[in-house]
């Protein structure tokens, strides 16, 4: 029989075919699996072939790299990422990810995968809006990993599964406010009416002190705020520095 002109193959004592070819890295490698007929495995060599001379070609081990660990280092690469985002990307990763995910080779991850896990984050009761930042932040892993020439395609290919649609939240109108001011804890009356008249954010109103506050001017000062860190519970933030501002505070 004539010399092969790519690749090899040889019948193994079970009478299953074996397939060989040399990579374009010039490592010898075997296909995944055995083929009972010997036209299957020339058909295998013929596409593998063609994959390197299309150049198409992707190293199969390369894409054996656990998508939980690939997914911290793609964190920890991403430049210019606010130490709040990094929180979020890590705290996503961790809920949402990395539990059906994080022990997969990037490589085995299908759009079928993708999807049965989308649908089940949406049946366990998690908000849509939380289930759309987590494909994103998947999506864009995934990108990567394309670019990285660990997968041919990105399985993220949902159409809309990114997008946030919110449903419109109910406006307390002033009297309810005030309402809820009066109900409250007294210490928490002006979280409240400060929360609600000054436009502040979470993180913004819990870092308030008495010395932010000037009665007499009728000002509150916002020097910093608080963010988790981590996703460590509230006794772990830490303060970020934030630009000086100033809000009046309805009389």
């Amino acid at each position: 029989m004539a010399k092969r002109r790519f690749g090899s193959i040889r019948q193994r004592a079970s009478g299953r075919y074996q397939a060989r070819y040399r990579g374009p890295d010039g490592v010898m490698r075997s296909a995944s699996t055995t083929f009972v007929r010997r036209r299957d495995a020339e058909l295998w060599l013929q596409e593998v072939e063609l994959q390197i001379y299309r150049g198409e070609w992707r190293n199969p081990d390369a894409g054996h790299v656990l998508f939980g660990d690939y997914a911290r280092k793609w964190i920890a690469e991403r430049p210019n990422l606010r130490p709040r985002t990094v929180t979020l990307y890590e705290s996503m990763l961790r809920r949402h990810l990395a539990p059906t995910f994080g022990n997969v080779p990037v490589s085995e991850i299908t759009y079928a995968d993708v999807r049965a896990w989308r649908q089940a984050r949406l049946d366990s009761g998690l908000g849509p809006v939380t289930v759309a930042k987590a494909y994103r932040l998947l999506q864009a892993i995934m990108n990567t990993a394309v670019e990285d020439e660990l997968v041919k395609r990105n399985p993220c290919r949902i159409k809309g599964a990114g997008a946030e649609r919110s449903p419109e939240r109910p406006v307390a109108s002033v009297a309810e406010v005030y309402a809820i001011a009066d109900k409250i804890e007294p210490r928490y009356r002006a979280l409240v009416l400060l929360a609600t008249f000054a436009s502040l954010r979470w993180g913004e109103l819990i870092a308030l002190r008495r010395s932010d506050i000037d009665l007499g001017k009728m000002t509150v000062n916002v020097n910093k705020a608080f963010t988790e860190d981590r996703g460590r519970s509230s006794s772990a933030r830490r303060s970020l520095r934030r630009g000086s501002g100033s809000c009046r505070y309805p009389r």
